[in-house]
């Protein structure tokens, strides 16, 4: 078998509320795929030590267990902070790949350089605007997680200001392609 490129985890959000869709974004079909959480699952599995999804529930017809899924630990709530709360205390190791279900274009060379630049900080993708859920995250953020979801704030960008972070700007806005919306979907399906 051969050994992964990158010796850490990578985790594949999938538990948003897919509210401007209209219908859960992880489970529409993508390219040759019966849902986009299963393109995303098997694209980067090759590349990564261990991969996981992050969701609410198991709804997913690919995996054969739950074994690969990291479940948001707070019931009752759902945001990216409270996912990232969950994976940071689930994974062992220090440091994640996160990315979003909903970004299927993102190149594994860019994943690459996000990982290489996080040695002593977290990281996270930047082009005309920051891609908050595409980097490496930390365990050391928890302390700061959890203070926010003490304090109901549950807003990314403010982990991002207090957190030691580097930018890693990226120049092709289609790579970054984000899946929000019907026309975005259709957009992504003709670049396929």
């Amino acid at each position: 078998m051969k050994t992964p490129q990158f010796d850490i985890p990578c985790v594949i959000l999938c538990g948003g509320k897919s509210s401007r869709m209209g219908e859960d974004k992880a489970l529409l079909p993508f390219s040759n795929y019966n849902t986009l959480a299963q393109y995303q699952f098997d694209r980067l599995k090759p590349h990564f030590k261990n991969i996981y999804l992050s969701s609410k529930t198991n709804k997913f017809d690919f995996l054969k267990s739950d074994e690969n899924i990291i479940f948001d630990n707070i019931s009752g709530e759902s945001s990216p902070l409270i996912a990232l709360k969950s994976i940071l205390e689930t994974i062992k190791s220090d440091n994640v790949f996160v990315i979003t279900v909903d970004t299927p274009f993102v190149k594994i060379e860019t994943m690459e350089k996000l990982i290489n630049e996080s040695l002593s900080n977290s990281t996270i993708a930047i082009t005309s605007r920051e891609h908050n859920l595409c980097g490496v995250y930390k365990k050391s953020c928890l302390p700061i997680i959890n203070e926010m979801i003490k304090e109901n704030n549950h807003k990314i960008g403010f982990l991002l200001k207090k957190i030691e972070l580097k930018k890693i700007e990226f120049f092709d806005e289609n790579e970054f392609l984000n899946l929000n919306k019907k026309e975005d979907y259709q957009k992504a399906l003709s670049l396929i």
